[in-house]
């Protein structure tokens, strides 16, 4: 097999830096999460969410990062394999080595945690660009539309529902328009009045069912036929995932806690290696400072994984 030739040094310095950015990145993410345990009505992490979801310069980091994870992946493997394919035949005896026993597992654990990320992209990511169905958000600023409005004030001075209201003018259709004016534009603008009264309806469903915040400012637990309406009826008005609501849904589930806690496992293997190994390659360590690094790898590794682990545990607990 013919692969391009880069050489080994290269392809670990490119893995060590693109490693130590996903280093700081998960403490990022489990920084984030942590804003789930909070008893806000998801204020605070509704709030994050909506500024990583709408912000254009958090976009194009977004699909770097998503780069990063794919390149870190791809020169892993790659290494890997160049490293196979070096010595084709193995060693006879195996030799002692010092190496952490982790670091022996990089690639398989790596693997996994591609594998658990889809998992864990189908709850969340892939609901948030379309590709699988979830709970939505909405503000109701966004929704308060004047000529909904009007009409449901001209209904109660009928003494007529929306509905009634839009019947009749469909039924009384051409008072409305000049013997030789199309029909067309009178029918469009009823059909428009009825796709706002289905907007009304998803509204009054939330406000009965008590899916608002307590501020007023957001319409929660909205299903995916609602978004399609409101996208298709209101388009400016900018449904969102509910990622709170469907956080604190999915793990009220023990086996989701458990398939977690499993992903976070791997997760801690491969930072346990991962950190020490980042300074080695890059010639950042030193005999003097080497237990230091260690230490912070360690502290590092339990802080960040204690913090996602929390999560899943204290949702399920009910707190």
């Amino acid at each position: 097999m013919n692969l391009p030739k880069i050489h080994s040094i290269t392809k670990k310095i490119m893995v060590a830096l693109l490693g130590g950015f996903l280093l700081l990145f998960l403490l990022f993410h489990a920084s984030a999460n942590m804003l789930i345990l909070r008893h806000d009505e998801g204020a605070w992490y509704s709030a994050f969410c909506h500024f990583m979801g709408t912000n254009w310069i958090v976009k194009i980091m977004e699909i770097a990062l998503l780069g990063f994870i794919a390149l870190h992946i791809l020169l892993t493997l790659w290494l890997a394999l160049t490293n196979r394919l070096a010595r084709p035949v193995r060693y006879h005896q195996q030799q002692q080595s010092k190496t952490h026993s982790t670091s022996k597992l990089m690639v398989w654990t790596g693997i996994l945690i591609f594998a658990c990320m889809i998992f864990h992209f189908s709850d969340f990511y892939f609901v948030k660009i379309g590709w699988v169905k979830g709970e939505y958000m909405v503000e109701t600023e966004k929704l308060q539309d004047p000529e909904m409005m009007q009409m449901m004030q001209f209904a109660q001075q009928m003494n007529m529902t929306p509905e009634e209201l839009i019947d009749q003018l469909e039924s009384e259709s051409s008072m409305y328009v000049d013997e030789n004016e199309d029909n067309a534009e009178t029918e469009t603008y009823i059909a428009n009045l009825r796709s706002k009264l289905t907007v009304m309806d998803i509204i009054n469903r939330a406000y009965e069912e008590g899916n608002i915040t307590t501020d007023g400012k957001w319409l929660r637990h909205l299903s995916y036929d609602e978004r399609q309406t409101l996208r298709k009826t209101m388009p400016e008005c900018g449904v969102e995932p509910d990622f709170y609501y469907m956080a604190r849904e999915k793990f009220k589930s023990l086996y989701i806690v458990f398939m977690y806690l499993i992903f976070f496992a791997v997760v801690f293997m491969h930072m346990r290696h991962a950190f020490p190994s980042a300074f080695q390659t890059l010639g950042l360590n030193n005999y003097k400072y080497n237990n230091i690094i260690e230490a912070l790898g360690k502290i590092y590794t339990w802080l960040v994984i204690l913090m996602f682990a929390a999560v899943p545990i204290l949702v399920y607990l009910g707190l």
